[in-house]
């Protein structure tokens, strides 16, 4: 039993000596199947275009960067003050919207590419266009902080695009900021207006009521004969239309008849309305609010961008370590093979 074992680790040893000496043998195959695959691999990696990278990252704005969308809003103005959150959100949904992307792809992407390349499908060409134009979230740690990525052949147009679709991002939020803001006060200078002019009706009915009342206390002083006050009255003229005196015609009918002319000759109300300059002077700020956009700032730019230097892909040192061992594995597969033909063939 002993020695059955003794033959059997020294016939395997023996096939394993052969086999290394049958390779060994094949070396200069070995070596010219991995030569042969490296200089592919090398092919690849010197003739392939190069992929550059530009990454841009964003974070929300300052106070000041949106201070202008909030002039003549908060207390008393009946308009709520717009947050920091609040607009970079706007710029965030712009930023993420399919809208965006498609008139970027149509508007840059496209009229970028070769003849040839635009011959493709346009789906194929938009999947393309969305590998190599990725916005991604902070995560957890910064969830309001977004990164834009931007893949292509040259370096200096992927930096260039990654700031015009931010660019083009900003410019949505803030006119659809504007509209909103300059919507608001629209809607609020109308209601002002209506309010004014509901106290200018009010205010001449009022006028018109109390010449009324004056003419029929000038009917009752002239049959009386009474031409000015009584002695002992205490009524004086008053010409404003706020007065609720039922004794009138005490005054007498020069001062009545003096009172009636100047009510009716009256060109305007507004003198004797109470609060009205106040509501005109908030009229005319609501109905000729203008944001500038210069002035806002939805979003800031975290660190600065530049151009690219080395390109992302091909890693021609990978890829010419990667084509050496598999070279050297299909070198010594084929002489394994080989070496197994050759001693069976023997057999």
């Amino acid at each position: 039993m002993q020695s059955n074992r003794v033959d059997s680790r020294g016939a395997d040893e023996i096939d394993l000596i052969a086999l290394v000496r049958g390779l060994w043998a094949q070396v200069w195959l070995i070596l010219g199947v991995a030569i042969l695959v490296t200089a592919g691999a090398a092919t690849y990696a010197f003739l392939s275009k190069p992929v550059y990278e530009a990454k841009l990252f964003i974070i929300p704005p300052t106070q000041n960067g949106i201070a202008e969308l909030n002039y003549g809003r908060g207390k008393g103005s009946e308009l709520e003050l717009y947050s920091i959150q609040q607009v970079y959100d706007v710029f965030v949904r712009n930023l993420l919207g399919e809208s965006l992307r498609q008139k970027f792809f149509n508007d840059v992407y496209l009229p970028s590419l070769d003849e040839s390349q635009r011959k493709g499908a346009l789906d194929g060409l938009y999947e393309r266009f969305s590998r190599e134009l990725v916005i991604k979230g902070g995560g957890k740690d910064a969830s309001d902080r977004f990164s834009i990525t931007v893949q292509g052949g040259d370096p200096i147009r992927v930096t260039e695009w990654a700031k015009v679709y931010v660019q083009r991002a900003s410019e949505a939020a803030e006119l659809e900021l504007i509209k909103n803001v300059t919507t608001e006060a629209s809607v609020r200078a109308r209601n002002l207006e209506q309010r004014i002019i509901s106290l200018r009706e009010t205010s001449q009915r009022i006028r018109e009521d109390r010449i009324e009342q004056l003419r029929e206390a000038l009917e009752i002083a002239e049959a009386i004969g009474l031409t000015t006050p009584t002695i002992n009255s205490s009524a004086a003229v008053d010409i404003t239309v706020d007065t609720g005196n039922k004794m009138d015609y005490q005054r007498g009918s020069k001062a009545l008849a003096a009172e009636v002319k100047a009510l009716e000759t009256r060109a305007s109300d507004d003198a004797f309305i109470s609060d009205l300059r106040s509501l005109q002077m908030r009229y005319g700020f609501y109905r000729k609010l203008n944001v500038d956009p210069e002035s806002i700032s939805v979003y800031r730019q975290d660190g600065s961008i530049k151009v690219p230097e080395s390109p992302i892909k091909p890693v021609k040192s990978m890829i010419l370590m990667l084509g050496l061992i598999a070279g050297l594995m299909l070198g010594v597969f084929i002489a394994l093979v080989r070496f197994v033909l050759n001693r069976d063939s023997v057999k």
